[in-house]
């Protein structure tokens, strides 16, 4: 079935990459322009757009990057890894209400600086900072802004000091280092012992398919009705519709008069269509011009 252009959401399983899942659709679905966005460690589960044909384009200009996160966490508990996939050690535990961990968790709220973890893809001169933790190098990291929007806690044993948080934060933040900070603000250790990505690019995770859903519906010929157009997670860009001229123009990359076209003024991204609807692609207003920016049209 070819002519596969738009957003698969997957439903990511546990114990695999991003890449494998890429590496997994690109054989179910032979298709070779396959991409995703917004990488999920190996032991993290949830959303995980994966982005085909002409819509890989949009991988890198996405305009809604925010993420959201159901994690659980462990105090009392350090970790190389920052998580229960390392190697982790018990540290004294003193009593911790829940009430102690609500306010510990209200002072991350709002724009913070992230030290980020010693198993991050950053680069530090050249080298992924995972390839010198593994090493058994510790490097000094330059705190990094982020912000995080929401954050509640969904639940805690205070016997245990174990419990689950929902997070809505920016891109780049690091769930596990937010279960590390959690424990030093309570005197103690802390780690994240589960993570789901319950919302990426705009995209929830009840809309998201496990790879065995995607089989199936290969399989019936069904799939493209599961395919979410590349054009919905540019609806913060007002659309501009254009005449048969205009778009014959446009698809040849000539710039426009936005004085001879009705659109919305204070916007530098429209999203483009004909006038029967089909969308072409981004544009940007560039002194009173509308001028290409990205193409997201098959073009012959």
């Amino acid at each position: 079935m070819p002519g596969f252009n738009g957003i698969l959401p997957v439903d990511k399983p546990q114990d695999f990459t991003s890449f494998d899942v890429v590496k997994k659709l690109r054989g179910m679905l032979k298709i070779k322009k396959i991409g995703h966005a917004g990488t999920l460690d190996p032991m993290a589960t949830g959303v995980l757009p994966v982005f085909l044909g002409t819509a890989t384009k949009a991988c890198d200009i996405l305009p809604l990057s925010d993420k959201r996160y159901a994690a659980s966490f462990a105090l009392g508990k350090e970790s190389d890894t920052e998580d229960l996939w390392g190697s982790v050690k018990e540290v004294y535990l003193p009593p911790i209400s829940r009430e102690m961990v609500e306010a510990a968790l209200l002072s991350f709220t709002g724009p913070i600086l992230q030290i980020p973890p010693m198993y991050a893809a950053i680069r530090v001169n050249g080298k992924h900072l995972y390839e010198l933790a593994r090493k058994g190098i510790e490097v000094a990291r330059e705190p990094r802004p982020v912000e995080i929007y929401s954050l509640s806690l969904t639940a805690y044993n205070e016997q245990t000091g174990e419990g689950a948080f929902e997070v809505s934060c920016s891109k780049g933040t690091y769930v596990r280092s937010l279960c590390r900070d959690l424990g030093k603000k309570l005197n103690t250790g802390g780690i994240m012992t589960g993570l789901q990505r319950t919302e990426a690019a705009g995209i929830p995770l009840k809309a998201a398919l496990s790879l065995e859903q995607i089989q199936a519906f290969w399989d019936q010929g069904t799939l493209n009705g599961h395919i979410i157009p590349i054009e919905t997670v540019f609806q913060a860009y007002p659309p501009l519709r254009l005449s048969p001229v205009q778009s014959r123009m446009f698809l040849n990359g000539a710039p426009l008069d936005l004085k001879r076209i009705a659109h919305p003024k204070g916007h530098s991204f429209y999203r483009v269509y004909n006038g029967e609807g089909v969308f072409f692609g981004l544009g940007e207003a560039k002194n009173d011009s509308l001028c290409v920016y990205k193409f997201f049209i098959e073009r012959s």
